[in-house]
């Protein structure tokens, strides 16, 4: 090749190389509807679709204490259904950001696509990818921190209401202070975070679980969590005559995220 159309190529092979270098948008693969998004962010429409989810999932009920739980077949757990596994790999496609290894995985699949065994599900619990899979569909934008942990988007909230940063649309709350309404999260630790509080946060990287409220009766909340008995199901829990989150033997509420809808 001629030495001046080398030099004039240079310019254009630069640029190439420097388009493939980019990592597309972390929300490149999101729909435009919730990208953009068409409507603004509200908790009518969030409460909605995590009913529909649960509908989906054959509208199953927990309310037994995880505890004393039967273990079922491995094999028939709704997630490694035909039907539902696929769409627990929507909540990991759509729930999460473009850039993370795990939107990949399915109910029943790992990022290269075999299956796992049953057995091994806890290595992809799906609970959190469904709380952002809902706040993505429903309008969050970037002001959602979509995560596989919860514990994400718990510390993101304490920090909101510590003053510490402003770039997300939830504030952290007293369980035993603040009345949740629908569209909000109540969030628990799980595990060696079993005995998590309001005081102990932000806490890093920890287990733990959220719900989304769905309505609210005299006595009772209804909420909504995903990879719940490896199904979308709804949960009662008790609350004080004021709304609050009540004791509750089978969750050690540590916090209520209150989601800051546009409307």
């Amino acid at each position: 090749m001629p030495c001046a159309r080398f030099l004039a190529l240079v310019p254009l092979i630069g640029l190439l190389i420097g388009c493939a270098a980019t990592p597309p948008p972390r929300d490149a693969h999101v729909p435009d509807f919730a990208r953009r998004p068409y409507e603004p962010f509200n908790r009518t429409a969030a409460v909605a679709i995590a009913l529909g989810e649960w509908r989906l999932f054959g509208s199953p009920v927990a309310d037994q204490d995880p505890r004393d739980r039967v273990p079922v077949d491995p094999e028939l757990k709704p997630e490694r259904l035909p039907g539902l596994w696929q769409r627990v790999g929507e909540y990991w496609w759509l729930g999460l950001d473009a850039n993370d290894p795990a939107r990949r995985w399915t109910g029943k699949h790992d990022a290269t696509g075999r299956v796992f065994p049953a057995a091994d599900d806890g290595e992809f619990a799906w609970s959190a990818a469904f709380v952002s899979y809902v706040m993505r569909i429903a309008g969050a934008g970037p002001r959602f921190p979509y995560s596989a942990s919860h514990s994400v988007y718990i510390d993101a909230a304490r920090q909101v209401s510590l003053g510490q940063r402003r770039d997300v649309a939830l504030s952290a709350e007293r369980p035993d202070a603040y009345a949740p309404v629908p569209g909000d999260l109540v969030c628990f630790g799980r595990a060696a975070a079993g005995d998590l509080r309001f005081e102990d946060l932000p806490a890093g990287r920890f287990t733990s679980h959220c719900a989304i409220v769905v309505a609210s009766a005299p006595g009772t909340l209804s909420i909504v969590g995903g990879n719940v008995d490896d199904a979308v199901a709804l949960t009662h829990v008790p609350i004080t005559p004021d709304g609050k989150l009540a004791f509750d033997p089978r969750y050690p509420w540590a916090v209520v995220l209150r989601v800051l809808y546009d409307y």
